[in-house]
């Protein structure tokens, strides 16, 4: 295996589906000559040309429909969100009609599309683009979203993304884009959608985190099991919509306990989605409440030391497992 970037990661999975695809390209703002916003695309552009990387103009709602255009004529277009609190320039096109166009035809038509970039926060550049809304598209039946934590996972799933005849919405955390990790050199090395990985195995709770939150999560387990003899098992679910309900429900069986942690706001976030199904399914085996850690419910702030206090951090994942646990601090 290779030791590379979370970015580097996604910029293979990019060239090896253009090279491996006739009809894979990549469209959005700055991707082409300017190498990307944050850098994913570097290079490409120089390697396959103007037909495989297309710059577009500050026009989301207009090249994400031609996006969904091209992907209903047999091509497979991913399209770079230069912040994914962008898309909701675009939400018509992207709810409206990638979301229903092959329910409304009787499946007749397909749209292999992604849309992939930035999102969460983290990176101090405010409320407007700062936001997390993967659970506001899996909101809609029709449109698939995952969230890779780990270089690895951010390959594998954009891989598959790319190959998956339905629009599928990539979410990468901005702030891992420098994060290094080992990723398998195989270039069919794919990770199946829909399905969550145990990242770490434990007996004594379970941590139920996507994205960032998940290294959060293995930092917390880690302290837990070196200063408390604490086992956790933290189940990254990878992907939002579908979700692996078989991973969640068997790891909170074996452990009678479940944490779970986000970067989205409390209300409506995944984690009431996700506390309804433990409830449901594991309630017999439940030693405690489900406990959820979210962000602030308020907008992202500019101000580093406010915003790091906003997002779910390891001490505050910590502090409540301990109390779940009944453990004095």
């Amino acid at each position: 295996m290779a030791v590379i970037t979370y970015r580097q990661a996604i910029k293979d999975a990019l060239a090896e589906e253009i090279m491996r695809d006739e009809n894979v390209f990549v469209m959005g703002e700055e991707v082409a000559q300017y190498n990307g916003a944050y850098k994913v695309t570097e290079g490409l552009w120089a390697r396959f040309g103007d037909k495989r990387l297309v710059d577009a103009p500050i026009s989301e709602a207009g090249f994400i429909g031609l996006g969904i255009g091209s992907a209903m004529m047999g091509l497979r277009p991913v399209i770079e969100m230069m912040f994914f609190s962008f898309v909701y320039v675009a939400w018509d096109q992207a709810v409206n009609n990638a979301s229903s166009l092959r329910y409304m035809s009787g499946g007749k038509i397909n749209v292999p599309l992604v849309i992939r970039g930035p999102a969460n926060g983290g990176t101090n550049v405010g409320a407007t683009h700062s936001h997390t809304p993967e659970n506001l598209v899996a909101n809609f039946p029709g449109l698939k979203v995952v969230c890779p934590a780990t270089p690895a996972d951010a390959k594998g799933l954009m891989k598959a993304a790319i190959r998956d005849n339905d629009p599928v919405f990539v979410m990468e955390s901005t702030v891992l884009y420098g994060m290094e990790g080992e990723v398998p050199d195989d270039e069919d090395f794919i990770v199946p959608l829909g399905k969550a990985d145990v990242k770490r195995e434990g007996k004594d709770l379970t941590i139920v985190a996507h994205g960032r939150s998940v290294l959060m999560a293995l930092e917390a387990a880690k302290e837990l099991s070196e200063k408390h003899k604490i086992e956790v098992e933290v189940v990254d679910l990878r992907s939002i919509r579908p979700l692996d309900e078989e991973t969640i429900i068997k790891s909170v069986k074996k452990t009678g306990r479940a944490l779970l942690v986000e970067e989205n706001k409390p209300y409506c976030g995944i984690g009431a989605q996700i506390s309804h199904l433990i409830q449901r399914r594991c309630f017999d085996y439940l030693d405690a409440p489900v406990h959820r850690i979210s962000a602030v419910d308020a907008p992202a702030f500019y101000s580093p030391p406010v915003e790091k206090v906003q997002l779910p951090e390891a001490p505050i994942i910590i502090r409540e497992a301990l109390d779940m646990l009944n453990v004095k601090r």
